[in-house]
């Protein structure tokens, strides 16, 4: 799934370690989200969404996933 992730984080001058230290996860799981290597949980999404005051849509891209 394509996000936003590593534009906000740019953005936002923080590393994958300090992103992964505010939502409770490790640099590897930044990582594995930001190469569409990995898709987040509901709730990590949203705790990510919200680390960047914007709602879950703007930081992920459903437009590919089928039924949506």
């Amino acid at each position: 799934m394509k996000t936003r992730i590593q534009e906000l984080r740019k953005q936002h001058k923080l590393s994958q370690e300090e992103l992964a230290l505010a939502v409770g996860v490790t640099r590897q799981t930044i990582t594995s989200l930001e190469v569409e290597k990995y898709t987040a949980s509901l709730v990590l999404a949203y705790k990510i969404a919200k680390y960047f005051e914007l709602t879950i849509e703007d930081v992920f891209d459903f437009s590919e996933m089928e039924g949506i």
